[in-house]
C-alpha cells in the first residue's frame, strides 16, 4: 500500500494447530484499500520462537497488547476461524469491558456459540490415535503430519495445546451482548459444528448480520476462498455504512 491510510484493517486469526499460512492468499483477494493482517499465535509461524499460550484469555490479551496502537488508528475488523473465532470474540469482549475502541465488524467461522458450561468433550486428552482420527474428520491437517512420527511429535503437542485452549474456555457469566456487527460462517457438511450452534451467536450481539452456510466441511474455504471472501466484503461494507450512519 502507498502512504494513504487504509480504509480498513482486517485482522485474521487462525484455527487450532494452524498459522497464517492457510490464509496467505487472502490479502490479494480482498479490497486493495484494506490492510489485511494475517496473525500468528505464539509458538508457530512467524512467532515460532515464543512459548505457546493455551489459555484463551491470555492469548486474547497477548494480541490486544501487540496490536494496541493499530487498533486505535482507524476502523478495524476481526475474522477468526474455529479457534481463531473464539480468540477474536474474547478480544472483542475484553475491549468492550475496558471501554476500548471496538472493531466495526466481527466474523466468526466454524465455531459454535459459547455453551454456558463450556465444551462437554475434551478431545485434547484423547490418546494419539483417537485424536488423529478426530483431526482427520475435521480436515485441515496435512496427512503427512499423521503418517510421519517425527512430524506428529512436533505438531501433536501444539495441536493439543490449542484444543485445550478451546475446550477449557468458559464464557464469563453475565457478559452483555456485543454492540458490534457480527456475521457467522460455516460449512454445510461440517459435522463438528451444526448450524444450530452457529445460529446461537445471534444471542451474543446486538447487531447480527446473519448466518452464512457455505458448501464444504470444517475447512469449507480451503479449496476456494472466493465465496467466503465475497461475504466478508459485503458484510464489512454493511457494517461500515451502518457505523457511518450512526456517527451522523
Amino acid at each position: 500500500m502507498d502512504g494513504t491510510p487504509p480504509a480498513l484493517r482486517l485482522f485474521v486469526f487462525h484455527h487450532a494447530g494452524g498459522s497464517h499460512v492457510t490464509y496467505r492468499h487472502w490479502p490479494g483477494l480482498l479490497p486493495e484499500r484494506w490492510d489485511v493482517r494475517l496473525l500468528d499465535a505464539p509458538g508457530r509461524g512467524r512467532l515460532g520462537d515464543l512459548p505457546q499460550l493455551d489459555d484463551a484469555g491470555r492469548l486474547a490479551d497477548f494480541f490486544l497488547r501487540r496490536l494496541e496502537g493499530e487498533l486505535r488508528e482507524g476502523p478495524c475488523a476481526f475474522f477468526g476461524h474455529s479457534m481463531g473465532a473464539l480468540v477474536a470474540y474474547e478480544m472483542t469482549v475484553q475491549l468492550a469491558a475496558k471501554g476500548g475502541r471496538l472493531p466495526v465488524w466481527l466474523g466468526l467461522s466454524a465455531r459454535g456459540a459459547p455453551p454456558a458450561r463450556g465444551e462437554e468433550r475434551h478431545h485434547h486428552d484423547l490418546p494419539d490415535a483417537e485424536l488423529q482420527t478426530h483431526l482427520e474428520l475435521l480436515g485441515g491437517t496435512p496427512d503427512e503430519v499423521f503418517d510421519n512420527p517425527d512430524l506428529w511429535a512436533l505438531y501433536g503437542p501444539l495441536i493439543r495445546g490449542d484444543m485445550r485452549l478451546v475446550e477449557t474456555w468458559r464464557p464469563r457469566p453475565g457478559t452483555p451482548a456485543l454492540p458490534v456487527a457480527v456475521s457467522v460462517f460455516g460449512g454445510r457438511q461440517d459435522r463438528s459444528v451444526p448450524p444450530e450452534r452457529l445460529a446461537g451467536w445471534a444471542r451474543h450481539t446486538e447487531r447480527f448480520l446473519g448466518l452464512r452456510v457455505l458448501d464444504g466441511d470444517h475447512f469449507y474455504f480451503q479449496d476456494d476462498p472466493g465465496p467466503l471472501l465475497e461475504w466478508i466484503r459485503r458484510d464489512v461494507a454493511a457494517a461500515l455504512d451502518s457505523t457511518a450512519a450512526v456517527s451522523w
